[in-house]
């Protein structure tokens, strides 16, 4: 990802007392204790699983990877696969905190399974519970991105009834982490404002347009916070210039349209 963020020599970072400090939703912002926790991401993957189906690099390139997010300034790591603990560790080493994504069979037509139903709840309480409590946790996504076709074929009521259960399920095994889905444009119409964060991932790549549609989602949010969960631009296309004229273009705008944060995308691009 081309550079859009410049790190600040002037800051000392002491990531062990910081860590320490669970965030929770203030209104509609966060907070680590006394102090508002702003978020300022970037997304690490997907990536191809291993040998033994992990989905991340070895751990010599992910403690370099952090080691260069910490020194742009980035605070916040969003990831797609639930990560073994010593990626934790090495995030919390570099102060880093993890908004990890907890996938699940969201693109097939889930809600006609109940065996499958069942398998993805317990999977994803089975992930809750064994990282909840480590300190670099910043949240847990509950899926990604239901593709509008599955939603206008379950119909918006099931499914928003589904995610709930999996909302209220994954707080009760875990009741001071925070929870999300994170949703998009085609399928704003969900309500899923039981959740603690509202999280969208957005790519609208002029500055009106992305602010008018921002301005929608604070009232989608209600009184929750609002995560830009997504946003940039593709190098390919746009050219490593241009990528990083957009990304810091969404990221300058989610936060002065008043977001808890925002997440560039990706780290590897």
């Amino acid at each position: 990802m081309s550079t859009a963020v410049q790190a600040d020599p002037g800051v000392e970072r002491h990531p062990a007392p910081h860590q320490a400090v669970r965030v929770a939703a203030d209104g509609k912002f966060l907070c680590a204790g006394s102090e508002r926790f702003f978020i300022k991401g970037v997304t690490y993957g997907t990536f191809a699983p291993d040998a033994e189906g992990y989905q991340f690099p070895a751990p010599d390139q992910v403690a370099e990877d952090f080691r260069l997010m910490a020194t742009l300034g980035i605070n916040t790591v969003r990831v797609y696969t639930p990560p073994r603990r010593d990626l934790l560790d090495e995030a919390a080493r570099h102060g880093l905190r993890v908004m990890v994504g907890l996938p699940w069979s969201q693109h097939v037509a889930f809600l006609d399974d109940s065996r499958l139903r069942r398998a993805i709840r317990d999977e994803l309480v089975t992930s809750v519970k064994a990282l909840a409590d480590h300190p670099a946790v910043l949240l847990f996504a509950l899926g990604n991105e239901i593709p509008a076709p599955v939603v206008r074929w379950h119909g918006r009521v099931r499914v928003e009834r589904f995610l709930r259960d999996l909302y209220e399920t994954a707080k009760a095994a875990s009741p001071a982490s925070l929870f999300t889905y994170v949703n998009f444009p085609p399928t704003e119409f969900l309500d899923v404002s039981f959740f603690d964060v509202c999280a969208f991932n957005v790519y609208l790549h002029r500055e009106p347009e992305l602010r008018a549609y921002l301005a929608r989602l604070q009232h989608v949010a209600g009184h929750k916070p609002l995560l830009l969960a997504e946003a940039g631009a593709d190098s390919i296309r746009e050219g490593e210039g241009g990528q990083a004229e957009i990304t810091a273009m969404h990221i300058r705008t989610a936060f002065e349209e008043g977001a808890c944060g925002a997440v560039a995308f990706a780290w590897t691009d």
